[in-house]
């Protein structure tokens, strides 16, 4: 089923398979702007079904690592440009992932040297950030990881400003050329710490009470929805995990919620992150299968996926679409090494982050 089309809002797929978002830290500077080399990698793997960009800052507030590209700028807007004109060349589709951060950010990042934000004034200990102190660029690939900075909660007023903010990154992603837009509420970033309930100690309408925690994610999906469309947006969670002390007492329920909020808006798809680390528990069955009874959209899932398991994701009526993350770095054709059975190629794990053409775009396609 993997290489079956499928129907994505206005979008035909030739196949199931999702380049889902990951982190490559290569934007130009000053000014963290999509360049010629991101447009390359991107363009080499327009042969999957979808591609999901990298995470993409809405503002400098919500960036968390050196050289990560944001899309609030003129100059943003012209280099994600180039990278959509570069895939939709080679015949692919691309939605642009919106990121912000929150507490999993610092000071050095942010405008003026201020304190991250966040739903709550909780610091993630052990939780840790990439910052270039000597500002070489990613070109040199040298920087250093330090813990996050402590957060400030935002207020009201500044939540409703952060929600605008998510409005005007869909429209510059749109002038951009993107097919659509990715929220980032996974892994432990600001959407995700209103969510959970054990990094969300709010006392106001955005805390407490779990209606009052998935105010945000909602306010922020209607907002982006009003500007894109129904059919051009997606929604990335991660249920059942405790990335970036992101930790929630009742995840199941809590999740099954947030399901049922994007349901009603009618998104075009949520993006589940399966834990993929080692040793990582298996996501229940029985709570994938509650997931597809309450969310009636497209539900893509990523987290270490094998064709085995992914056909058997498919078959099961689980999934409609399966993110292959790692693999894609390595294997700029990677639907038609998988298609033929042929060997992948083994990423270089040393340059996954800054550098230059070395471990990003000089891996070869197979040999047919």
């Amino acid at each position: 089923m993997l290489f079956t089309p499928y129907r994505l809002g206005g979008l035909e797929l030739p196949n199931r398979i999702v380049m889902p978002p990951m982190t490559r830290s290569r934007a130009s500077q000053p000014g963290d702007v999509p360049n010629t080399l991101m447009a390359e990698y991107y363009h080499q793997r327009a042969s999957a079904g979808l591609i999901v960009s990298e995470g993409t800052q809405i503002s400098q507030q919500g960036q968390g690592y050196a050289w990560t590209p944001g899309i609030h700028s003129r100059e943003q807007v012209a280099g994600w440009r180039g990278v959509t004109d570069a895939v939709h060349a080679a015949g692919g589709r691309i939605f642009a992932q919106l990121w912000h951060v929150g507490r999993v950010s610092h000071v050095a990042l942010q405008p003026d040297g201020a304190a991250p934000v966040s739903s709550s004034p909780l610091v993630a200990e052990g939780v840790k950030v990439f910052i270039d102190p000597e500002g070489r660029g990613p070109e040199a690939g040298v920087g250093e990881m330090v813990q996050h900075s402590a957060p400030r909660p935002l207020s009201e007023t500044e939540i409703a400003g952060v929600v605008q903010d998510y409005a005007r990154a869909t429209a510059n992603a749109l002038e951009a050329g993107f097919d659509g837009v990715e929220l980032h509420g996974a892994n432990g970033y600001l959407i995700n710490q209103f969510i959970d309930s054990r990094a969300n100690t709010r006392t106001d309408g955005y805390g407490g009470s779990l209606p009052n925690r998935l105010r945000f994610l909602r306010e922020v999906t209607e907002a982006v929805v009003a500007v894109a469309g129904r059919e051009r947006v997606g929604v990335r969670l991660a249920p059942l995990t405790t990335l970036q002390g992101a930790v929630d007492d009742t995840p199941q329920a809590t999740y099954l919620a947030a399901a049922k909020v994007l349901d009603d808006i009618g998104v075009a798809y949520i993006h589940i992150a399966e834990a993929d680390w080692e040793d990582a528990p298996d996501m229940p069955a029985a709570f994938k299968e509650a997931l597809r009874l309450i969310y009636r959209g497209t539900l893509i899932y990523a987290g270490k996926y094998t064709q085995e398991r992914a056909e058997t994701a498919l078959r099961n009526g689980w999934a409609d679409l399966i993110g292959f993350g790692r693999p894609f770095i390595a294997n700029p054709d990677l639907p038609e090494r998988l298609r033929q059975g042929l060997a992948l190629n083994e990423p270089d794990s040393e340059r996954f982050f800054g550098g230059g053409a070395a471990g990003y775009t000089d891996y070869p396609g197979a040999v047919r």
